[in-house]
């Protein structure tokens, strides 16, 4: 099987509990309710880099960063297609059909990664990564170090 490649930037003061799914559950997202853990990649790192510019306020973009690069083995992940997806699930705000998919995958146990279409670039994909799943420890994380947005991004 294929080794599937992910990336995350969170910001340095989060990267000790980057992939506990904490954020996830305590703000939720577009793909989990408030209560569910979930880890949220990006399938290249510019797609992660421009997830943090779409969730993250102008005058934080100064931010220490850190970048992780994250892999698996592709049987450990089900994927959803875009022209599968319903109606709605791209809304802004995100809305509870998205929410629903996703808090329905954690609870179903069906695999450690979910893919799913991105909302900024929808031919690309977010991955979605449950830390309870029992082949979740198989997922190699890897620092890779700092991140620096460049100051042009707004």
């Amino acid at each position: 099987m294929a080794e599937v490649v992910g990336w995350r930037i969170v910001k340095e003061k989060h990267a000790k509990t980057a992939f506990s799914g904490e954020g996830a559950r305590i703000f939720e997202g577009r793909w989990n309710s408030g209560g569910v853990r979930m880890v949220y990649c990006s399938e290249h790192l510019s797609l992660a880099a421009l997830e943090i510019l779409v969730h993250t306020q102008p005058v934080t973009i100064r931010d220490k960063f850190r970048v992780f690069h994250v892999s698996w083995d592709e049987k450990m992940m089900t994927a959803i297609d875009l022209k599968k997806l319903p109606k709605g699930w791209n809304a802004q705000p995100p809305s509870l059909i998205s929410k629903k998919i996703g808090d329905e995958w954690i609870r179903s146990d069906r695999s450690a990664v979910l893919a799913v279409p991105s909302v900024i670039v929808p031919l690309e994909k977010t991955f979605l990564l449950n830390p309870k799943h029992r082949e979740f420890g198989k997922i190699k994380i890897k620092d890779s170090g700092s991140f620096v947005l460049d100051q042009r991004l707004r």
